[in-house]
């Protein structure tokens, strides 16, 4: 029998766009089972991004879906998106125990860094 493992949800806004909260903030698996995590989002015509981060890691990004389901990015093996009635899912099939972080979901794409100094030249 498959273990069991945690994956956590987290949802993120952008700019004007703010994703409702994921419909489960954390789901757990058994291995080897295909597993869907999801987030739903009010605005149209967005550009739609998953991210992961492992711990102490930076924000991965996984891939990004317009409202039509077409899938970009490069994706690991396994993972897809599915849009359908304004729910962004990410599908991973035969999860396994590396796969569990925390996700993150979001309607634009998202920059991150580190705090940083400006000097005036």
């Amino acid at each position: 029998v498959g273990s069991n493992f945690p994956f956590n949800m987290f949802n993120t806004c952008m700019s004007a766009h703010i994703l409702k909260a994921p419909l489960k903030n954390t789901i757990h698996a058994v291995e080897d089972q295909t597993l869907t995590l999801s987030c739903k989002y009010s605005s149209s015509n967005v550009y739609l991004y998953w991210y992961r981060q492992y711990p102490s890691s930076k924000l991965d990004f996984l891939l990004y879906t317009d409202e039509s389901g077409r899938v970009s990015g490069s994706p690991p093996p396994g993972f897809t998106a599915k849009v359908q009635n304004k729910i962004m899912n990410l599908e991973i099939s035969s999860a396994k125990l590396s796969d569990s972080a925390p996700y993150y979901c979001a309607s634009r794409p998202t920059v991150t860094r580190s705090p940083a100094t400006l000097y005036k030249n």
